[in-house]
């Protein structure tokens, strides 16, 4: 998946990925996850709700925003605790490969890492999705609905690359 700049999620993709991947949970259901072997947040809110709650995710994924607002407290709450962070440019309605390649290697290595990026980190969820292990968390924002909790199996990853194929390259 190295040889484009990116993908671009097209109009009529819109609707099918707006659906959440996975139940919507609260933050008790959050909380039980707070022992897993790899959790990931993509998400302002979801990732300082994970956070205040005590869990450290290994790989927090941010844009700084929330709802087009911008929002500082977990930027500073990334940097108390110490975590790496990798800045990566990302378009609205895209996935660069600048943002893969980072999300790949951030799920490889050892310690907790945030991904910050300069743009909109909704797609990230799907590259999340298709490089963390078997048996890994994910969690993102649902707009309007709350937190959608993902175990990542065998099959998952398929269905995702299935989704990516339909997506337009960026030239």
């Amino acid at each position: 998946m190295n040889e484009t700049k990116g993908w671009r999620l097209p109009e009529h993709m819109r609707q099918e990925l707006a659906r959440p991947f996975g139940p919507i949970i609260d933050e008790k259901r959050l909380q039980e996850r707070k022992d897993s072997s790899l959790l990931v947040t993509v998400g302002d809110i979801v990732s300082l709700t994970a956070m205040k709650l005590g869990i450290r995710p290994h790989l927090i994924v941010y844009d700084g925003r929330t709802e087009r607002r911008e929002m500082t407290g977990l930027s500073r709450l990334v940097e108390e605790e110490g975590y790496r962070i990798v800045t990566v440019r990302n378009p609205p309605g895209t996935i660069s490969n600048e943002l893969m390649e980072a999300v790949k290697n951030a799920l490889k290595g050892c310690e907790p890492m945030s991904i910050r990026v300069e743009g909109e980190e909704d797609l990230a969820v799907l590259a999340c999705i298709l490089y963390a292990p078997v048996g890994s968390w994910v969690v993102y924002g649902q707009p309007g609905e709350g937190m959608v909790l993902i175990e990542v199996d065998e099959d998952l990853p398929e269905r995702i690359k299935e989704l990516w194929n339909r997506m337009e390259e960026l030239p």
